[in-house]
């Protein structure tokens, strides 16, 4: 029998209040003009990094807290139960962003990138995605041919929806690129390398305080050294990079989800209809209800998938049931949360439309449903393509 402890220890709670009276005091207060004026909070996000959230995982000798994967879902947790957008921002700049060079860099890379990223004074990006190779990874065109007279990688290639890749303070972008028959690697590309352009951000749904840009790499030229770990080895660093992502992002959901809880159990309480609160009516309170399961089901499928990963043991099947369930709850409890609020829910000053429209991307990001019910059908032993 394995023993799992539930109960986050009293650093844990602490850290969790800590971040709690962050997120409320200088995120919660701002977040719905970010949203409508599509603004980056680049001193919030600063203050972030001060307040030590992008080095919870990282050890002590690159500047970091060297706390657990439980700890840094707990800061994505209480970010986003305020704002998703921030939430997003500090999980792409660790999962992606960061653990790139944790997990492949070599000590001078680390020292040039991954000290100033866990400090939070820069963000890096992680360029993945393309028009044609999203879900289907292995499908990236972007090419970096070796010019061995020059010393230089040359890259051609473009990367959709990739987030903080045009902040004022982002640091670099490692990317996906052939450079070989077969072979995928990963290349760091610094900002305002000549050849590489930003294209505007893109008009979303939701995120609207998220940064997010298509990337155009034309004969954009980085020294040799610049290959980030093995060449070739580009395709499994991404796949261990995606399974830490997906319980961040699962956390994430969770967060918001707990939001729409909270919101709406205040609402049931306090709007009054017909003689008395709403909440007294089995349609709205049986809404609540099924609300707290659901948070409660996806934060232990969270927990337990931290849990593993602490532990150094397999995670590509929790990781995969964590971010399946949380991010889909997420979305049933933004709807839910919307319709408790009647009217209300559908103006934008209320916060649960701005949660309505950033849900739905959790179920398209760092792997869609269908992928996670892929990877899951694939380790339950069946043949599915």
């Amino acid at each position: 029998m394995v023993a799992v402890e539930f109960d986050l220890d009293p650093e844990q709670e602490q850290f969790r209040a800590v971040v709690r009276e962050f997120a409320e005091g200088e995120i919660a207060p701002h977040a719905e003009a970010w949203d409508r004026d599509h603004t980056f909070p680049v001193d919030t996000v600063l203050a972030m990094g001060r307040l030590g959230l992008f080095g919870l995982v990282f050890p002590a000798e690159y500047g970091g807290a060297g706390a657990d994967f439980a700890t840094y879902c707990v800061a994505l947790e209480e970010i986003a139960r305020v704002d998703s957008s921030m939430a997003i921002t500090l999980e792409a700049g660790v999962s992606l962003g960061a653990a790139p060079f944790f997990y492949s860099g070599t000590e001078a890379q680390k020292q040039e990138y991954l000290v100033p990223m866990v400090a939070g004074e820069v963000l890096g990006a992680f360029g993945l995605t393309e028009a044609e190779a999203g879900s289907d990874a292995g499908n990236t065109r972007t090419r970096a041919e070796l010019d061995a007279s020059a010393g230089e990688w040359v890259i051609d290639g473009q990367k959709t929806f990739i987030t903080n890749s045009g902040t004022p303070i982002t640091r670099c972008v490692t990317i996906t690129a052939r450079t070989g028959p077969g072979e995928i690697s990963n290349l760091v590309v610094d900002s305002g390398t000549l050849g590489w352009t930003v294209m505007p951000p893109y008009r979303k749904m939701g995120w609207h305080a998220s940064d997010t840009h298509e990337l155009v790499f034309d004969a954009c030229r980085v020294p040799e050294d610049h290959l980030l770990g093995e060449r070739g080895a580009g395709f499994k660093t991404f796949l261990r990079i995606l399974d830490d992502g997906r319980i961040a992002i699962a956390a994430l959901a969770v967060g918001l989800a707990q939001a729409c809880l909270e919101q709406s159990i205040d609402y049931a309480r306090t709007r009054q209809a017909f003689g008395g609160p709403i909440g007294r009516y089995q349609s709205v309170a049986f809404k609540c209800a099924d609300m707290a399961v659901a948070v409660e089901n996806a934060r232990n499928l969270v927990y337990k998938a931290a849990w593993l990963r602490d532990r150094g043991r397999p995670i590509r099947r929790a990781a995969a049931m964590a971010k399946l369930y949380a991010t889909e709850i997420a979305v049933s409890a933004t709807r839910e949360a919307v319709q408790i609020h009647g009217g209300y829910g559908f103006i934008d000053e209320t916060p649960v439309s701005r949660y309505y429209r950033d849900a739905k991307i959790l179920e398209i990001g760092e792997g869609t449903s269908e992928i996670q019910r892929l990877v899951l059908a694939r380790d339950l032993g069946l043949p599915v393509e």
